[in-house]
């Protein structure tokens, strides 16, 4: 099977905002998206990449999200990849086991920036390259991550490029090569988690996607046959140079963009904690036992269900994003899970000394939940409290699909971002009728 041509003839003929549930839910991941990138707008790491892109210099047509400041279509996709997950707050999909929109957004934002694109245009490629990236998730399995791949760079360079070529409406013999070139830049290991170059994978990735459709322009050698064979992408990142029939079946029926649909995140740290919050906060508000008479802390998971949380005993908030140790004793302390406590500074040492008394377990016994997301994972929180233990289990955390946020919801999660209602205002509105805009200049001219 020809793969990569068969997937380009695909993403080729796709018309996906004839769904209105695939419009709707492409609307949500822009104010999600920027919600996400606007808190993260005085990040440290931002600040250092700002600093990096002047010494560099270069034409400035692009904005970058909450500085007012434009740099290059490159440049721009780098920071504003980076920006929308410094904060571990922006959106995941289960079947990608990473974060699609603050890759395909930034390069989709760049382009826009430099062509005459409508708004509809625009967020059908946003669709597509969901739509790619949830697809080669499924196909290349879970080893790849396990592995110590992160998808979000790997899975999402392919998708954003992809979604690039959609937008300018590019052949399929070009968007075979777009493809080839993406492909040989993937890369982001899991081993960056818990420090900046985390969420620098994403705007890698978003400047990547840039690149490989404009080698494509010019024409560039390379192979148009980059996922297929031997030597493939499914060969070199997975188990089997045959990917999974996922890749193709049912293309189009219900776009995965809301099916099973994007996690809209309520907490700035790592999806895999978000069960074990929502169980800790529960517990906590309970009021069935004081802190100081907690002896131990149990969470349980399905065995790998705990993957991406790297850090048992974190020093720093920012290494906290990705410890579950970190979140649930917060939450039993009844201490705020918002980004204040997830800022690259030492964390408190009343959490600090209570680290100890928390194990991480893993059970088979359990029975995963049909409405489980992602499928078959569950999170048990148990405490021990002058002999009595207290139980509460997440197998479906508030924002996954199923038990999703609200247009008001996000709303109100870009308002907090931005501190100014005017704003929020401004920017949720041009979103709402994107699909009728002519070009994307205001959208971008608010950015």
């Amino acid at each position: 099977m020809e793969i990569t041509k068969k997937l380009s003839e695909l993403v080729y003929s796709s018309y996906p905002l004839k769904d209105k549930r695939a419009l709707e839910m492409a609307k949500l991941g822009v104010i999600d998206y920027l919600a996400s990138s606007f808190a993260a707008r005085d990040d440290e790491g931002v600040q250092k990449l700002l600093k990096l892109i002047e010494e560099e210099g270069g034409y400035q047509n692009v904005p970058i999200i909450g500085q007012n400041k434009k740099a290059n279509f490159l440049q721009s996709a780098l920071i504003n990849g980076f920006l929308g997950h410094a904060l571990d707050y922006d959106d995941v999909h289960s079947d990608v086991r990473g974060h699609p929109s603050t890759v395909i957004l930034p390069a989709l934002l760049s382009l826009s920036s430099c062509e005459n694109v409508s708004g509809a245009r625009f967020l059908s490629a946003y669709v597509i390259g969901v739509e790619v990236m949830a697809r080669l998730g499924q196909a290349i399995g879970s080893d790849h991550y396990i592995k110590g791949w992160h998808n979000t760079a790997t899975l999402g360079t392919i998708a954003a490029s992809i979604a690039c070529g959609y937008l300018k409406n590019v052949s399929v013999e070009t968007f075979q090569k777009v493809i080839g070139f993406a492909a040989t830049q993937t890369g982001g290991m899991r081993a960056q988690f818990g420090t900046e170059t985390k969420p620098l994978h994403a705007g890698f990735a978003a400047r990547n996607a840039l690149q490989a459709l404009k080698l494509a322009e010019i024409n560039f050698g390379g192979t148009k046959s980059a996922l297929d064979g031997d030597s493939g992408f499914f060969a070199l990142y997975g188990e089997d140079p045959v990917p999974s029939a996922l890749l193709f079946s049912r293309w189009g029926e219900e776009w995965k963009i809301y099916s099973p649909g994007l996690w809209f995140k309520i907490y700035p740290f790592c999806s895999a904690a978000h069960h074990a919050a929502d169980a800790a906060v529960r517990l906590s508000y309970k009021n069935e036992f004081r802190i100081e008479d907690v002896t131990n802390v149990k969470i349980s998971f399905p065995k790998g269900g705990d993957a991406a949380l790297v850090e048992q005993n974190p020093q720093t908030g920012e290494q906290g994003r990705f410890s579950v140790e970190y979140v649930v004793a917060l939450a039993l302390h009844k201490k705020a899970l918002g980004l204040e406590n997830f800022k690259n500074k030492c964390i408190d040492s009343s959490i600090k000394t209570f680290l100890p008394r928390i194990e991480r377990v893993y059970r088979e016994d359990v029975v995963p939940s049909p409405t489980a997301v992602p499928k078959g994972r569950f999170t048990i929180v148990e405490v021990e409290a002058n002999g009595a233990t207290f139980t509460e289990r997440v197998d479906l955390p508030k924002g996954a699909p199923g038990n999703g946020l609200t247009f008001e919801e996000l709303q109100e999660k870009m308002s907090s971002a931005l501190q100014d209602e005017e704003k929020t205002v401004k920017i949720v509105d041009e979103i709402q009728q994107l699909e009728r805009s002519q070009t994307m200049g205001k959208l971008l001219d608010v950015l």
